[in-house]
């Protein structure tokens, strides 16, 4: 991997955490919002003793790195050791050093939502970087490693635990508000990362296919294939063109093949997941 592209991941990840730490400091944390994580419980270990979240959230991760290092080996990127810590150092700076303005609900539900919003937006960004920000993600890893465990279904079972202790902890009420946080937060990151990561599989079968491969090759700098056919009604010898891009590409695409063969076939379709060179990397697929 090139170090441009190595850069653009860090830099993009580091992006994902701290709109994910203002997203926690500002609406989550002030409103005891436990909404799963190590900084949902760190919230509940800050009602129980003092500490700051920030702290706390260093003390789990530590833990949960030192507990994967001895159960299951080094098995984490070097990103995801990055946005782990990064996120803790983020939180408590700006919990504590400097403040940021912080929504004291009077009304929960939009502490919640913009809470989840920035959150979610976050850790979206982050996740389509290969990288995560660790925490009870270890927990799920170590499950899955000795139980052949679900990671998504651990991850939720964790999560809707701290949602219960954060109801013993701070009120039924608010145990509640965060374990509807929870189920928020999980729906929200799958949409983003849905309109993020979601590429468009494009089949164009055209008498100019050379001209808009190169179009493809050149200037969306995106691969294209060229796939033999035969016409069922014609029978004559054709080829195809296969492309994938991503959605944003679309637009760019359709419009050069119109100004350039108006009797083109195209064909378009949502390709939920694509793994490879320029798209997501095939050692993070499920």
């Amino acid at each position: 991997m090139n170090k441009a592209l190595i850069l653009k991941e860090y830099v993009l990840a580091t992006v994902g955490v701290i709109i994910t730490a203002v997203g926690l400091v500002a609406f989550l944390i002030p409103n005891n919002i436990a909404a799963g994580g190590a900084s949902g419980l760190a919230m509940v270990l800050n009602g129980l003793l003092k500490l700051p979240v920030g702290v706390w959230m260093y003390i789990i991760n530590g833990a949960l790195f030192l507990i994967a290092f001895i159960t299951i080996g080094f098995d984490f990127s070097a990103k995801t050791i990055y946005c782990t810590f990064l996120i803790t150092f983020c939180v408590d700076l700006f919990d504590r050093f400097i403040k940021i303005p912080k929504y004291i609900a009077g009304d929960m539900m939009l502490a919640v939502f913009f809470g989840d919003v920035l959150t979610a937006i976050g850790m979206a960004i982050t996740f389509t970087q290969n990288a995560s920000t660790g925490g009870t993600d270890i927990i799920a890893r170590i499950f899955n490693r000795y139980f052949a465990s679900s990671m998504g279904t651990t991850l939720l079972l964790i999560d809707f635990v701290i949602g219960l202790f954060a109801g013993f902890t701070f009120g039924a009420k608010t145990g509640m508000y965060a374990i509807l946080a929870i189920v928020i937060n999980g729906m929200t990151i799958d949409f983003v990362m849905k309109g993020i990561e979601t590429s468009t599989q494009v089949i164009v079968i055209s008498k100019k296919n050379d001209q808009i491969a190169d179009f493809v090759l050149y200037q969306l700098k995106r691969g294209a294939t060229y796939l033999n056919a035969q016409g069922a009604y014609t029978k004559q010898d054709k080829k195809m063109l296969l492309i994938v891009l991503r959605r944003r590409e679309l637009g760019e695409l359709i419009s050069f093949i119109k100004k350039t063969d108006k009797s083109a076939f195209i064909i378009v379709s949502e390709a939920r997941y694509t793994f490879g060179e320029g798209f997501q990397n095939i050692k993070n697929a499920f």
